[in-house]
């Protein structure tokens, strides 16, 4: 299974990902090299820190993400992308993410479990008045 993009499907998404980017601020030298940090960052599922040094500095490209991100520019992206395809809104995603707890975590009370039963709390001495 190749992982790479082929030229012409670069040039559409770096079409697309120019026409939702937001009118004001400035413009950034290469969007081609964000948006291959991106996918270079989901394909290979790492962390931000572990991006190549040929994408830049990984916090100026994290901070371009998380700004882009708020300004609602990924999702207008991925809309415009399934606009191009028929079948893309039969598609669906199911997340199967486990999360296993600690064992301390379960919520029972911790103690004993044994109960004076009736009988032999009628031998003790009364505590109430």
């Amino acid at each position: 299974m190749s992982l790479e993009m082929k030229e012409p499907d670069w040039e559409i998404a770096l079409e697309i990902f120019r026409a939702c980017l937001p009118a004001r601020g400035a413009k950034a030298k290469d969007d081609r090299l964000f948006v291959e940090a991106l996918h270079f960052f989901a394909v290979h599922n790492i962390t931000w820190r572990a991006l190549p040094e040929r994408f830049g500095k990984w916090n100026s490209v994290w901070k371009r993400f998380d700004r882009l991100s708020r300004a609602g520019v990924f999702e207008d992206f991925f809309a415009m992308l399934a606009d191009l395809s028929g079948t893309a809104r039969l598609v669906q995603m199911f997340d199967s993410t486990v999360i296993r707890a600690h064992v301390s975590a379960a919520g029972a009370k911790g103690g004993s479990l044994v109960r004076r039963l009736g009988g032999h709390a009628a031998g003790l001495a009364r505590k109430s008045i």
